[in-house]
């Protein structure tokens, strides 16, 4: 397995978020045989400490953050899409937010431009599950789809709870608007979409695992060419600190917690058994990386 670490700068011009330089986007690369595996950057979101902590007392996740140079009452979680470019397939995993969600995050287009890869050569968009910052940016401006010549796939259990009517109702006020635009976005793609679950081999080299609790039907992917393998996780492994150090703990990011929990331990004990890359959602670095055993507890590394 190769590893490079390119620093791959866009367009920013005067663009700024909060009043401050926009970053430039990061790509973060590694090959699996023939096939080549890249992160890209949509940017971050800017979320308030309890949506992570949930019931957990601050005090208790205060000295753990503190090590990771996180404080205060928000945190600003990095969006890493992860990209599957082999032979005529280029995949994309996830479509980030698109510019409905935060003004921080929606720049993965600007990011693939600075590949040379356009909305258009996309092949297949498959989504680990439905929160905003996964699935929003599939439409544009004028709600038209982006991945116009691309084959969308979705767990079947996903596509069910967000489709259904019920879920506004049943999800909770401060998540009752992911529901709504999860649904809207969804029935505008349907015609694109193919409805797929755990265990199947959906392409050539890329196997689905029930990955449940932070959504019922969140989905990770795991990319395996000749001998060589990645699990891209989204948000199953939700960050690099808490998730890692404590992963026992509940977030408050699951919308199941206990489900969550126990999706997370079989998750890093198999990376930390197997060695296996991995790449997360909200991992720093660009999400590349593998995990470490500590005892009990886990750290990533972005060494791979």
């Amino acid at each position: 397995m190769t590893l490079t670490r390119r620093q791959i700068l866009a367009a920013m011009g005067a663009t700024t978020v909060f009043g401050l330089p926009r970053p430039a986007f990061s790509a973060t690369q590694i090959t699996l045989g023939k096939a080549k595996l890249t992160t890209v950057s949509d940017g971050n979101l800017v979320l308030p400490m309890d949506f992570l902590l949930g019931d957990l007392a601050a005090s208790d996740a205060a000295p753990i953050l503190a090590k990771h140079g996180i404080s205060g009452d928000s945190m600003e979680p990095p969006c890493n899409l992860t990209l599957l470019q082999d032979e005529d397939r280029t995949v994309l995993f996830d479509a980030g937010s698109g510019h409905a969600f935060m003004p921080s995050a929606g720049e993965v287009l600007d990011a693939l431009d600075a590949l040379d890869i356009a909305a258009e050569d996309i092949t297949h968009v498959l989504f680990t599950h439905a929160h905003p910052d996964h699935l929003w940016g599939v439409l544009d401006d004028f709600d038209d789809p982006v991945f116009t010549n691309a084959t969308h796939m979705i767990g079947q259990a996903e596509w069910d709870y967000w489709s259904d009517p019920e879920t506004v109702n049943t999800i909770g006020e401060a998540r009752a608007s992911f529901a709504v635009g999860a649904a809207r976005r969804l029935a505008a793609i349907e015609d694109r979409m193919e409805f797929i679950t755990g265990g199947q081999e959906v392409l050539p080299g890329v196997m689905t695992h029930d990955t449940p609790g932070h959504t019922p039907g969140h989905l990770a992917f795991e990319v395996r060419q000749d001998g060589n393998a990645a699990l891209i996780v989204g948000d199953a492994i939700g960050n690099g600190h808490l998730a890692f150090e404590r992963p026992n703990w509940p977030s408050g990011s699951d919308q199941d917690a206990e489900t969550g929990i126990a999706t997370r331990l079989r998750l890093l004990d198999q990376l930390a058994t197997d060695q296996m890359a991995m790449v997360g959602f909200h991992l720093p670095n660009g999400g590349l990386g593998r995990v470490e055993r500590m005892g009990d507890a886990y750290r990533f590394l972005t060494e791979v």
